[in-house]
């Protein structure tokens, strides 16, 4: 008997992470009958409406593209329900799907999600997993259910998280490994050798959207967990702290092997191209900070600058 083929596609998604996963589709022939994405938002100064980069994909490859605002907008479902896909393709779309949108094609919906589930599930889990400083994280290919991340795994496949990844560089790795693994995910569905696998939900760990507060670091926590905030909060919403009064964003910062202890907050140390600051447990160095209304410098510049004394206090108060 021959396997269903479902080969009418219906891509969902909607920032950078998504686009390598449209384009292998497109590099593979797949016939995909339409895009969805979210509305254009405002972006920039002049606060201009944008579009997300995969409809900048989607038109540059002629493809239909749809933006509702939501599913319960009157004829959204109807507009779905009419392309007859055979099959949802969901990668990083930002809108909940209704049981009534994944219920439409023969075989419902493949997300891909850019974590080891059942762990981080939700909306960060690239960035939360770099501030918790895991060593590795991963892809999972899910079928999706009305619920968060909650649906049964199809493939998954690790990848380490070094000790200098950035939430952007380990990004672009993971949404190159979602792309490869989609394709894998699609052949196996269609040899008819993917076993859909409940997920473990008393294991599932949570990655809530991230704001802007919480990039305000807390000197009192160690250099190590201070460390994962910089670079989980790398590029959005950035790790930041406060000298003289005013905002310090850190862009790139590296932990101190001394053991040296000291007040929480305070420069130990102003080194030729580092800034040794003190922290709960041990030390970590600044390497490159960006003052309230100025551009991105190195911490020498920011030093010599400001003339900045040892025993300076980071932090508020």
């Amino acid at each position: 008997m021959n396997q269903p083929s479902y080969t009418r596609l219906v891509f969902m998604g909607t920032p950078d992470f998504a686009v390598p996963s449209l384009q292998a589709l497109l590099d593979a022939g797949e016939e995909v009958l339409a895009v969805y994405t979210q509305p254009d938002r405002p972006k920039g100064r002049g606060q201009k409406l944008a579009y997300s980069p995969v409809r900048e994909k989607a038109l540059a490859h002629h493809l239909p593209v749809f933006q509702p605002p939501s599913f319960k907008e009157t004829g959204a479902v109807d507009r779905l329900a009419a392309l007859k896909a055979d099959l949802l393709i969901v990668v990083a779309y930002g809108l909940i799907l209704p049981k009534a949108v994944l219920n439409l094609p023969t075989w419902g919906a493949v997300n891909v999600h850019a974590s080891l589930l059942p762990k981080y599930r939700g909306a960060a889990p690239i960035q939360w997993a770099v501030i918790n400083r895991e060593k590795e994280t991963g892809i999972t290919t899910m079928r999706l259910d009305p619920g968060m991340d909650t649906g049964d795994m199809l493939l998954q496949e690790t990848e380490p998280i070094r000790e200098t990844d950035t939430a952007q560089s380990l990004h672009d790795r993971l949404a190159g490994k979602g792309a490869q693994l989609l394709r894998r995910t699609l052949e196996r569905l269609r040899e008819g050798r993917l076993l859909p696998q409940p997920q473990d939900h008393s294991l599932a760990t949570y990655a809530p959207p991230l704001k802007k507060e919480a990039g305000e670091i807390s000197w009192g926590g160690t250099a190590e967990e201070i460390d994962g905030r910089i670079r989980g909060m790398t590029p959005w919403p950035r790790a930041f702290t406060f000298l003289k009064g005013k905002r310090l964003i850190i862009h790139r910062a590296v932990l101190d092997s001394s053991e040296i202890q000291g007040r929480p907050g305070t420069i130990y140390s102003l080194e030729k191209d580092r800034i040794r600051v003190h922290t709960g447990q041990g030390l970590l160095a600044l390497l490159e900070v960006q003052q309230e209304g100025h551009k991105k410098m190195s911490a020498a510049d920011l030093v010599r600058g400001l003339s900045l004394p040892v025993g300076e206090r980071l932090g508020r108060g």
